[in-house]
């Protein structure tokens, strides 16, 4: 596990990261709901070795960035990665975000595309993706429906759900064990908050789509393919994953990412 030296003091928490050097533009890792920065270890580990600056943080309120004691919305963690950005004085970073990491990555670039060099998603919804009126219930009824699961059978529940392969189960019982039962529907109700559905928008900046062929979390499954239709980019989509792809599947997703920093990809 990578020590996070770094600390940065915001309003309510401590957020830890560490920062390693290297050419620009900066790598930012933005984890999933539930998740802190192990699960891209894989991926920092390659992309330094490489010789790329890469910043690794643990979210509000998730792994070593708790306690948090302010009420946990998607604008604070938005404002919390913009703070962090410009702590470290990166210049034009990539964002790469997986689940709620991808909905805060691609908010930040909506509204600010000129600060981004590149925006990389992993296993997260559309922002501003078409809803039907099922995909609106199920989003309203979440929630409550985790509120219905045992606090100490939560982690392994949503490991279960979260990834297909032993290694990958077996980190994320131990990430979603660091959160509680409530912060973990806080944080869950906080990533609803980014689904703001837009039928003209489109990412102003490169962008790479990659999806676990197993996933089967919320609307990704049909949200990613249709995203990347109306961006005229590719999905890629990697076998034997599911959502927590960059665990499932790490070498297949590096090889992804490196191929994107390098250009060949769009």
């Amino acid at each position: 596990m990578v020590n996070l030296r770094g600390k940065l003091e915001l309003s309510g928490v401590t957020l830890r990261y560490t920062d390693i050097p290297g050419i620009e533009p900066a790598v930012v890792f933005l984890h999933g709901a539930g998740a802190d920065h192990v699960m891209f270890e894989a991926q920092a580990a390659a992309l330094a070795e490489r010789g790329q600056r890469v910043v690794l943080l643990d979210l509000r309120g998730q792994g070593q960035s708790q306690p948090n004691t302010m009420r946990l919305t998607a604008e604070l963690l938005v404002q919390d990665v913009e703070a962090l950005i410009a702590e470290l004085g990166l210049e034009l970073p990539v964002l790469a975000g997986h689940s709620l990491g991808g909905n805060i990555a691609q908010e930040l670039v909506r509204r600010s595309p000129g600060k981004y060099a590149g925006l990389i998603v992993l296993d997260s919804t559309w922002n501003a993706g078409p809803l039907t009126s099922s995909e609106r219930f199920l989003l309203r009824l979440a929630g409550p429906a985790l509120a219905l699961v045992p606090a100490r059978s939560l982690p392994k529940v949503m490991a279960k759900a979260s990834a297909v392969t032993d290694a990958g189960r077996a980190d994320a019982v131990r990430a979603f064990a660091q959160v509680t039962k409530r912060g973990f529907i806080d944080v869950w109700r906080a990533t609803v908050q980014f689904v703001a559905p837009d039928a003209g928008y489109r990412t102003p900046i490169p962008l790479l789509l990659i999806r676990g062929a197993e996933d089967k979390t919320g609307n990704i499954a049909t949200a990613m393919p249709a995203w990347a239709a109306a961006e005229n980019v590719a999905e890629h989509v990697i076998q034997e994953a599911g959502h927590l792809v960059t665990q499932d599947a790490p070498t297949a997703v590096t090889e992804a990412i490196i191929k994107f920093l390098a250009g060949e990809t769009r």
